[in-house]
């Protein structure tokens, strides 16, 4: 029997999630599934009480495919999909034309669960983007809203913030473990669920590749292959991604189930997790009996230290959830974003005087209404001025220090690579709050940001103008190779 569980208030899903992001690799050649063929494929899973399906704007014709179905099995699934668009800004009326083009995409006048992925939390527009669907949630065309990729700090400041988030669909498997620390926090204090994907990475974590000699990445036969190979590598290595693969097969012998059925019910089983998205190549290879005895399995403790033990023994995977798509090293299939996008938009406007001095604008009241700018470049140093959780006429992050602070850094980020620099360019902080009793959220928060760069910092107990600002932080920055 196929487990089912409430994501959200009248949003009960089964807990393997079919995804269809292999649709895109089977029409890389350009062309594409027959409608009719998928949706009857679709409706074999749902008859097997696999009912839940993921889909995204960019994988090919799946958003097609889920309208042909619901055209003819109307009602019968639950069709989440995601909104990935290209960096830089998007109007109210941008945003209502991708939500509009997914409805009418798969047949719907509401969807079930709108997923949002940000490329940069430098670049401001993805909170400006989030708060229109959070208008298009209450007009009605979005059930509900969730995110993918997204870190722990910034799950909480979108809550914080008003924007009704009820899960996050990230990378968790055996040998991905970084939504077992703040994101599990996170996800706890604000009701959010995981939706875990990559459990399998890629089908690296089966039998097929137990005791085999490490492949290139010219023998690998499909991207999400290719992606995780570089996770094996960033893990450890072959050497004990082997030993992992050896933990599972054991554990798979004890308790009478496939490996692959072992490292998906694991990850099932981890705090917040409210299903696996196990992916689908519709019409070619169909593992749906296997899938369904997952749900079958009854651990021994053997088993789960062993499994536990060898995946204490990897490396971590660096960074918060979903930084392998912002961030060295690019955890992707080509190892680079190269094959996402073409160019970051500057999060802010420039303005370069004849003096050759360069400022950076956020547009904030405070810089008209005082005179000055977010940022000012000069030679090789940027100065970044005393900088608060506003955009436009938000207060990011409510009252919520760790929140506020987060969001500021964003801001001194984005107005550091608007002027060619970088956050790890930062030589000298300087933060100011309110009220002493905010020092250690809004230190915690400084140490995540900047634990490996550093800088000099001072924390000043001060009064802050403007209600609700908790915290308020300047910066310096030296630009990398400049004279110093």
């Amino acid at each position: 029997m196929v487990e089912r569980t409430e994501l959200a208030p009248g949003l009960e899903i089964s807990r393997i999630v079919t995804g269809l992001w292999q649709v895109a690799d089977m029409e890389r050649e350009g062309s594409a599934l027959d409608l009719d063929d998928a949706s009857e494929e679709m409706a074999r899973y749902v008859g097997a009480g696999l009912t839940t399906f993921d889909m995204a704007d960019h994988y090919g014709s799946s958003e097609l495919i889920a309208g042909r179905y619901e055209e003819r099995w109307p009602d019968t699934a639950q069709l989440c999909t995601k909104w990935v668009p290209n960096p830089g800004p998007k109007s109210a009326e941008d945003v209502r034309r991708a939500v509009q083009r997914a409805l009418d995409r798969m047949k719907r006048d509401s969807i079930d669960l709108l997923q949002f992925h940000a490329w940069s939390y430098a670049d401001p527009s993805w909170l400006d983007c989030m708060f229109e669907l959070q208008a298009l949630k209450d007009d009605g065309l979005i059930r509900h809203l969730g995110l993918t990729n997204t870190d722990a700090a910034h799950v909480a400041m979108l809550c914080e913030s008003g924007v009704d988030i009820v899960s996050n669909q990230i990378c968790y498997s055996l040998l991905d473990q970084r939504a077992a620390g703040d994101m599990a926090d996170v996800c706890a204090r604000y009701d959010v669920k995981v939706l875990a994907f990559g459990t399998l990475a890629g089908g690296l974590l089966t039998e097929r590749w137990l005791d085999v000699p490490e492949p290139d990445m010219s023998d690998l036969e499909t991207w999400s292959q290719m992606k995780y190979k570089r996770f094996i590598d960033t893990a450890g290595g072959w050497s004990k991604f082997q030993s992992l693969l050896g933990a599972v097969q054991r554990a798979s012998t004890r308790v009478g189930a496939s490996m692959a059925n072992v490292a998906t019910r694991y990850m099932l089983d981890a705090p917040a997790v409210a299903g696996v998205i196990v992916g689908a190549r519709l019409g070619l290879s169909e593992h749906l009996d296997d899938n369904q005895r997952m749900f079958d399995i009854e651990w021994d403790d053997e088993s789960l230290q062993e499994i536990a033990a060898a995946v204490e023994a990897l490396d971590p995977i660096p960074g918060g959830c979903g930084d392998e798509y912002r961030k060295p090293p690019f955890l992707t299939a080509a190892g680079d974003l190269s094959d996402h996008f073409d160019d970051f938009p500057s999060p802010y406007p420039t303005e370069t005087g004849s003096d050759g001095r360069t400022k950076a604008l956020s547009g904030t009241v405070w810089e008209d209404l005082a005179g000055f700018s977010r940022a000012v470049k000069k030679g090789d140093r940027i100065l970044v001025s005393g900088t608060t959780a506003t955009h436009g006429d938000r207060l990011i992050g409510s009252a919520d220090p760790a929140s506020q602070m987060h969001y500021i850094i964003d801001k001194v980020e984005g107005a550091i690579q608007s002027l060619g620099g970088v956050l790890e360019d930062v030589v000298r902080t300087r933060i100011y709050i309110g009220d002493p009793d905010v020092w250690d959220p809004v230190s915690r928060a400084h140490g995540k940001r900047f634990r490996d760069i550093q800088p000099a910092n001072t924390l000043v107990n001060a009064g802050l103008i403007g209600d609700g600002y908790v915290v308020e932080m300047e910066a310096e920055a030296i630009v990398s190779g400049g004279d110093g």
